[in-house]
């Protein structure tokens, strides 16, 4: 029996929060279909006031699921998806993972050099980008195993005032951009309407890879983690456990891009396994975000706010999901709470645990600079630095290790890197941490980052609580 000597959080956890969870096992197939037989009629998404039902979102995600058949995608097959929050990133994720594919999650932002180690890493051959960026996916072309390029545009699915509009200011603002004819080269629109035979989806068991994602590695050079769909869908569960979620109609605003794992598991994944409504933001600006919130009003959002308008944005109806950063400082979590009402959630984030680890209670006591308290079935361990043989006490820094059900269990082959580990193993963060005698844990650096002397590592400071 888990006790509270043996973890002392367990007993700062909100009531009705349990030290172990009875996980639904599923793939991420599964889930979708889960919430669209609850609640076909509720809203998926939100794209810039465009409404898509589960119902219609289901129809868009089979259409380009047989775009991808049509197009050669077989199981096991790796998707690129370089895409920002947009309504193509999403139907081109859950499409893909429905025929059985891996999906590759790029930065938009990523330079040519990343994207062609990506690409090799993960040996994608079917790319799906923006069409703003769809010279440098055709460019790609002739350093990987791309075959197959789709550019998806900002004005797809815009409502219809709006689709009139962005014609005249896209160009300007370089927003869109006519993409040359290419072989094997499509828009989202001509892909769509690619005519191709249904075959049955095929099998996917939950431990199998849906995601590579890219993660720092100790070296420097990144390396693709792989997330299975059991990961990924247990995070969901520890999310709607740990935050006691209903089955109420929510409005999340998806303001983190969905190509990072944070905003994948909690500001996608998580609103469609609830069968909620997701806001898409495509450029998470503090000053597009504000608009966001003042135009659909969520009431979930997730992510720190600071810009001069805050004060005069109501968001006192909103309940903060978990954020990307944690460790903000005192002053900031202080102030945002005198702005707004509302307590700022800092948590821990990294791509091997799907993506988090803690987080304080949802109802319970919060601490400025802690990262919080280990959910449900997540272990924890400080270990000495120079050995990484010894767990360390109350207060003592050293490196925190993971273990739990949400963490990856390896890296692509190609990237040359230890894997991480998986539930029989344990994950090393290379951060230093600290916990305090009420469980709570304070990230203080990076171990890279230190400093080694005569007399052993030295660590930056303890930050205080």
């Amino acid at each position: 029996m888990i006790t509270c000597a043996d973890k002392p959080w367990l007993a700062n956890y909100d009531t009705g929060v349990p030290p172990t969870l009875d996980y639904h096992r599923l793939s991420l197939p599964q889930m979708f279909q889960n919430s669209v037989g609850r609640h076909p009629r509720n809203t998926a998404l939100i794209y810039q006031g465009h409404h898509i039902t589960y119902a219609e979102l289901q129809v868009l995600v089979r259409t380009f699921a047989i775009t991808l058949t049509t197009l050669g995608v077989k199981k096991g097959d790796v998707v690129g998806i370089w895409l920002p929050n947009t309504v193509p990133a999403v139907v081109a994720y859950y499409a893909a993972l429905t025929m059985g594919a891996v999906v590759l999650m790029c930065n938009p932002h990523s330079s040519n050099q990343e994207m062609l180690q990506q690409m090799n890493d993960a040996d994608a051959r079917l790319l799906i980008t923006q069409d703003i960026l769809a010279e440098r996916a055709i460019g790609l072309r002739r350093e990987t195993h791309i075959q197959t390029i789709i550019h998806a545009s900002l004005e797809d699915y815009l409502p219809s005032p709006l689709k009139w509009i962005f014609p005249l200011v896209a160009k300007k603002q370089g927003l869109s951009v006519k993409v040359p004819e290419h072989e094997g080269v499509y828009s989202w629109s001509v892909a769509m309407d690619l005519k191709g035979t249904p075959i049955p989806e095929p099998v996917i068991h939950p431990d199998e890879v849906a995601v590579y994602l890219s993660a720092g590695g100790p070296s420097g050079r990144t390396r693709g983690a792989l997330l299975t769909h059991a990961n990924l869908t247990t995070m969901v569960q520890m999310y709607e456990a740990w935050l006691q979620l209903d089955k109420e109609k929510e409005r999340v605003l998806a303001s983190p891009p969905i190509f990072r794992t944070l905003g994948m598991s909690a500001a996608m994944n998580l609103p469609i396994h609830m069968g909620w409504s997701t806001v898409l933001v495509p450029t998470p600006n503090p000053e597009k975000i504000l608009e966001a919130i003042r135009k659909f009003k969520p009431t979930m959002y997730m992510g720190g706010l600071e810009d001069n308008a805050l004060p005069k944005t109501d968001i006192t109806t909103s309940k903060p999901l978990p954020p990307s950063a944690p460790c903000l400082p005192a002053k900031r979590f202080h102030r945002f709470k005198e702005l707004t009402g509302i307590s700022i959630i800092e948590g821990y984030s990294v791509t091997e645990t799907t993506p988090q680890t803690h987080l304080p209670p949802f109802k319970g006591l919060k601490k400025a600079g802690s990262i919080g308290i280990p959910f449900p079935d997540t272990e924890v361990r400080i270990m000495d630095i120079e050995t990484g043989t010894r767990e360390l006490g109350v207060g003592e820094q050293g490196e925190m290790w993971f273990r739990g059900p949400q963490i990856s269990f390896g890296h692509l082959e190609g990237s040359n890197e230890d894997s991480p580990g998986n539930q029989e193993k344990w994950l090393k963060s290379g951060d230093i941490a600290w916990m305090d005698e009420d469980g709570y844990f304070y990230v203080v650096g990076r171990k890279k980052s230190l400093t080694l002397t005569s007399a052993g590592h030295i660590a930056p400071k303890k930050m205080a609580s």
